[in-house]
């Protein structure tokens, strides 16, 4: 945020500042690093970045860090579980052997892994651990001068988004740059289909649907030596504490898109409805519930409609449909425009967007010139923790009330020796949310 409480620089942007900001990134070449190496850390030659979190979003995070130039290096990593350094490494190392140079000295394990990656001389910290500590280690990095990519969701409740926010005014004091996972602001053909809503392709919007319906995430059996607290961290997908439920962690990207149609306007209010119904076997699913269905309303009237659902064999789609009263525009699969003014993207030589929310951090270090996504990332992750937040409660909840909300899961403390905040009954079964009865925040 700028002194004046207005955020400077988030991922925000029309297609023709993606664009502009794009044309930059084929200069991340060895030759043209020469002319802006200066801006960066005193004439450092390399990019040093540190991995907190080594599963596979982590370990593909840190190949996109390296896909954004020859000069970013991957020198320190961090993970709760030492296999997950144990696998990423030598992946990394081989398909990248002159960028990732992690030692064995730089590979840490443990809880407090991430401040000593932190600490061990980086420039950039690539978070994409444990979506429950997402907000505290933004925090610890800025604190610490270092710039962030973090992905998605930013936190998992109303006080990680508030310290998230708290983080990214200070980032822009520092001119420190973050970038959010949220990928689709990155993706060519959103931004184009984004700027053309914009130009009055689909006139004026009605509504926006968001959908994510797929199957079960992974699981992982319970292991014999596995400790409650270890079982949950390895299926940390399926408990709310860890992951802030489906909608936070998996239909937030399309809530993040429908949003940014919406022109990221906070509603008024929303309400939905949600419940476990397959996924129950008390051996492998946590508390999450298997299928969610929200409703966003906006005070000029308009709808945000988000379900999701992650049970196998059903139907699935992962889509947002802007409605508006001359067509209707389709995203982000092969994205289009049916009405009026039809139009289908047609890129000949697409570019990752994964790859692109990379060059864009690395580009703003290597010329002084910081970008910070922290309003579009923590305003998605709101709107995302509100929907679980009606869902689980029944009850109907306003914008005004999730931004002050304490509902906070952090923990006092943290360690295998430590007892988590849900545990299965004596039937196996961890307890079930109750709309109407569970009160959140």
């Amino acid at each position: 945020m700028s002194r004046n409480g207005k955020l400077t620089g988030s991922s925000d942007v029309s297609r023709r500042e993606f664009l502009q900001r794009a044309a930059v990134l084929g200069t991340a070449t060895c030759a043209g690093l020469s002319l802006v190496r200066g801006v960066h850390a005193a004439g450092s030659e390399a990019i040093k970045v540190g991995l907190i979190g080594c599963g596979g979003r982590g370990a593909g995070a840190a190949a996109n860090a390296m896909n954004a130039g020859q000069d970013v290096r991957v020198v320190a990593m961090a993970d709760v579980f030492a296999e997950r350094i144990d696998s990423a490494r030598p992946q990394l190392k081989e398909k990248y052997p002159d960028q990732f140079v992690v030692d064995d000295a730089h590979a840490f394990t443990g809880f407090d892994a991430y401040q000593k990656v932190i600490q061990s001389g980086i420039d950039v910290a690539v978070i994409a651990c444990t979506s429950h500590f997402h907000s505290a280690f933004v925090k610890a990095a800025v604190d610490a001068g270092k710039h962030v990519f973090v992905e998605k969701p930013v936190a998992v409740d109303p006080v990680g988004v508030r310290t998230a926010m708290v983080a990214g005014e200070e980032a822009n004091k520092k001119n420190l740059s973050i970038v959010s996972g949220f990928c689709w602001r990155y993706d060519d053909g959103v931004a184009e289909t984004i700027s053309r809503i914009r130009d009055g392709a689909i006139g004026e919007i009605v509504a926006v649907q968001a959908t994510r319906l797929g199957g079960p995430y992974v699981l992982r059996s319970r292991q014999p030596d596995w400790n409650e607290m270890q079982y949950q961290f390895q299926n940390w997908y399926h408990f709310n504490w860890l992951s802030g439920s489906d909608p936070v962690q998996n239909l937030v990207h399309q809530i993040d898109n429908a949003s940014w149609v919406l022109g990221d306007a906070p509603p008024v209010a929303a309400w939905g409805m949600g419940g476990r119904q397959v996924c129950t076997d008390p051996n492998q699913y946590g508390d999450e519930f298997d299928h969610h269905a929200i409703v966003y309303e906006y005070a000029n009237g308009k709808r945000l409609f988000a379900h999701g659902r992650h049970i196998p064999g059903c139907y699935s789609q992962a889509a947002v449909i802007a409605l508006g009263t001359k067509g209707r525009a389709f995203m982000p699969a092969r994205p289009r425009i049916e009405g009026e003014n039809p139009w289908h993207f047609d890129n000949k030589t697409p570019q990752s967007m994964y790859d692109n929310e990379h060059k864009v951090l690395f580009q703003a270090i290597r010329t002084g010139k910081p970008v910070n996504d922290t309003r579009t990332m923590c305003h998605s992750s709101m709107l995302s923790i509100l929907g679980e937040m009606v869902c689980c409660t029944g009850g109907q909840m306003t914008w005004d009330e999730v931004m002050k909300s304490p509902l906070n899961y952090a923990l006092p403390r943290y360690g295998w020796d430590v007892e988590p905040p849900i545990k299965p009954g004596r039937d196996g079964h961890y307890p079930a949310i109750l709309p109407g009865v569970t009160k959140l925040g």
